[in-house]
């Protein structure tokens, strides 16, 4: 890939944090009053317009958005309203949390996802491949606080084997873990499949085995290599899956991650850590994109090459 639609790449993808941020910015200025949010529903007007003063939302939303984004480039991302400390500090003391629960849930989606996919549709048809299909379907059509709830009700209530939350031994993140893969694996396991299916329908693979060769040879050397192009995009999805719904999952778990922070920070009207939390959210989504879009072309030099000559 050339130097010059990775640069577009990274341009658009600047834009696209810029836009995130934009958005969030307004809406959550109009959605309430942080000062109001802050103090008692007796609270004197003069009390209110002194917090308005003090957080500098008496000036205009647009000398406020220039001021923010001024303040960005240089390293400030504002003072937390409610905790008076730096709001990426804020951030910052949560996300090994959220690095430790993702990252497991990520590592099982992939270790757990593409071996059931495969196993699904070298076995197609069988009973084997009926019981994927079946749990991968199940797995993103259930919704995921049904779920956490239901293993908070059997494993921990019930059975006593388990925490119901929060963070301590490699116990707690069991259940936190299992639920957010679920949906992930369902997902990655079925797209697999079907992309594994439709390389083995194709001419040459029929062909290798027609000359002889092992069945494991043409999985390793034929399949899985073409098959990897569409499992790919279904990777940065999960991704994605994975950073929305922590919030869900951190907050019914007690996981004291970025999701419950967000949640917070929202519900009280903290503007300078929900801001950051987007931006670093936003950040994850397009360095996962382009990290994407890189692989396609290590994969499939040709995909490189034709938007190569799109873009010239």
């Amino acid at each position: 890939m050339s130097p010059r639609i990775i640069a577009t790449k990274i341009g658009r993808a600047l834009l696209t944090m810029l836009l995130a941020m934009t958005f969030v910015f307004i809406v959550l200025r109009l959605a309430g009053d942080p000062a109001r949010m802050m103090l008692p529903d007796d609270a004197p007007e003069e009390q209110i317009l002194r917090y308005h003063q003090q957080l500098g939302l008496d000036r205009p939303l647009i000398e406020q958005y220039f001021d923010y984004l001024w303040q960005i480039l240089h390293g400030d991302f504002g003072i937390s309203y409610i905790q008076g400390l730096s709001a990426l500090s804020v951030v910052a003391e949560r996300l090994p949390a959220t690095l430790l629960l993702g990252g497991t849930s990520f590592l099982i989606v992939l270790l757990v996802g593409i071996p059931l996919g495969a196993l699904a549709a070298l076995k197609r048809g069988s009973f084997t491949d009926k019981v994927v299909l079946f749990l991968s379907a199940a797995g993103y059509s259930l919704p995921t606080f049904f779920f956490a709830v239901l293993l908070i009700l059997v494993f921990a209530v019930a059975l006593h084997v388990l925490p119901t939350g929060g963070i301590g031994t490699w116990q707690s993140l069991i259940l936190p873990c299992f639920t957010a893969s679920l949906g992930g694996v369902g997902v990655l396991a079925r797209f697999t499949r079907s992309a594994m299916l439709e390389v083995l329908g194709r001419l040459h693979v029929r062909a290798a085995r027609a000359h002889g060769l092992s069945s494991r040879r043409i999985v390793w050397q034929e399949v899985l290599p073409n098959a990897a192009i569409p499992t790919v995009t279904v990777i940065g999805f999960t991704i994605g899956g994975l950073v929305a719904g922590s919030v869900v999952i951190e907050s019914v778990f007690a996981w004291p991650g970025v999701g419950q922070l967000l949640q917070m920070s929202v519900s009280h009207r903290d503007l300078p850590v929900v801001q950051v939390i987007v931006l670093m959210i936003a950040a994850t989504m397009t360095v996962t994109n382009l990290c994407v879009d890189l692989l396609y072309g290590w994969l499939d030099p040709r995909i490189a090459d034709a938007r190569a000559a799109g873009a010239a």
